[in-house]
């Protein structure tokens, strides 16, 4: 006898692909001597722990500023926060945005960090067609097809989804592209760290607004942010925001601080036009847990009011250290066998196609790098590209010979030893 569950809760006793890898992948991981370079951690070192202190105490000792701080709070968002946010917006121009178009927009804070606005997105938009890049945000895509939502992957380039490609997929749709719900783009894609260039990013925008006019009805677009404040690449041009040219009141922003403060802090943040959809989303918060924790909320309030700028150099100047190193340990160890090696600018991510390499679960090079829990040698954990491709899309094939490296929570010298066993498993 079974308890009756809804579809999606039936389309989830089955883990998912990355599940099931990381799991069987990490059951025995040796702390200290295995090598993660696949799970997307943070850099320990980049988390303020003495600020974060200073914080929680200073929030706990001025309730004047910081009210009923360990109480609920409203579902929008403490104003605090949505407050320390819009200054740190206008202050470091970030995307470029005004007051004007700020003060246009709404501001709300997410339950759980900006996977929980994501969460949100599938739960209070029609099901449809979501129209995003590949490779792609695999974790959110395979949440949405649990969730009804059917995904169009649109191979990218340099610059982000390729609008040639884009358009052909749309037209392939015929009568279909009614059904399309929204689009969503990463603005430095996690698996690829590729950065979606400013004119993309428009262009993208420009195809949403026409689809939505051609159908009389909104087809919102979603960028998310969550690396944009990790550009350490001083080449790499600025990132503009497209809010302040979206006519139609269809273009939104999610926004996180789990990348430059602490992940453990869960702030992620929307930001867009404000209407029924964000009534529905502020509502959504309310069913999910009243609000986000206050006294996490106010206490990243404080630190964005007295310390981001000299956090986010630090931040910065630390993965861009990284970076250099990493992308030169790639190019010595493995570099005869690539075809491509796609980051190092922004986020804390490399991502490797290889000329003959396979790299699936169950291949030779997986399983030379999945060490026992008795072996001499140490266990190299990656992202598959199997994973990071749509398994229906059009780099499904090639996806077997690519994989995702994270530079962000691993030490230099254990990063460089894992390119070392990586080379030493092709040899093999």
């Amino acid at each position: 006898m079974n308890v009756s569950l809804s579809p999606y809760g039936f389309s989830s006793t089955e883990p998912s692909p990355v599940n099931r890898m990381m799991t069987a992948f990490a059951g025995d991981y040796r702390d200290g001597f295995d090598i993660n370079l696949g799970i997307g951690y943070v850099n320990e070192k980049t988390i303020p722990a003495d600020l974060l202190t200073q914080a929680m105490r200073a929030v706990a000792s001025d309730p004047a500023t910081y009210r009923q701080a360990f109480n609920y709070g409203g579902p929008a968002g403490s104003p605090n926060l949505i407050c320390s946010i819009r200054d740190f917006l206008l202050g470091h121009h970030i995307g470029g945005l005004d007051a004007a178009t700020l003060d246009r927009l709404q501001l709300i804070i997410g339950p759980c960090g900006a996977t929980s606005i994501l969460d949100a997105l599938a739960e209070v938009l029609a099901p449809g067609i979501v129209v995003t890049s590949d490779p792609n945000y695999y974790i959110y895509s395979d949440t949405l097809e649990r969730k009804g939502f059917r995904i169009l992957a649109v191979p990218e380039d340099s610059e982000g989804p390729r609008l040639d490609t884009l358009e052909q997929k749309l037209d392939a749709l015929g009568g279909g592209v009614n059904d399309i719900s929204f689009f969503y783009a990463v603005t430095v894609n996690n698996p690829s760290c590729t950065i979606l260039s400013n004119p993309r990013r428009r262009a993208l925008l420009d195809v949403a607004s026409r689809l939505s006019r051609r159908q009389n009805r909104r087809i919102p677009i979603f960028y998310d942010l969550a690396y944009e404040l990790l550009l350490h690449d001083p080449a790499a041009p600025p990132f503009r925001s497209v809010l302040p040219d979206d006519g139609l009141g269809i273009a939104y922003e999610i926004g996180t601080l789990s990348k430059v403060l602490a992940p453990g802090l869960r702030i992620g943040y929307l930001l867009g036009p404000g209407g029924p959809f964000m009534n529905a989303m502020v509502q959504k918060t309310s069913d999910t847990g009243f609000s986000a924790p206050l006294f996490v909320q106010e206490m990243a309030s404080y630190l964005l009011d007295h310390h981001i700028a000299d956090q986010l150099r630090a931040v910065n100047a630390g993965y861009r250290e990284k970076a250099l190193a990493v992308r030169a340990g790639i190019e010595q160890h493995l570099g005869p066998h690539l075809d491509a090696c796609i980051g190092g600018s922004a986020g804390f991510y490399f991502y490797l196609t290889f000329k003959e390499t396979r790299t699936e679960p169950g291949s030779p090079f997986f399983n030379r790098l999945a060490h026992p829990a008795n072996s001499t040698l140490p266990k190299v954990i990656y992202v598959p590209g199997q994973y990071c491709v749509h398994p229906r899309g059009d780099l499904a094939e090639l996806g077997l010979r690519q994989l995702r490296l994270s530079y962000g929570f691993e030490d230099t010298p254990r990063i460089l030893h894992a390119l070392s066993l990586m080379r030493g498993a092709i040899a093999e």
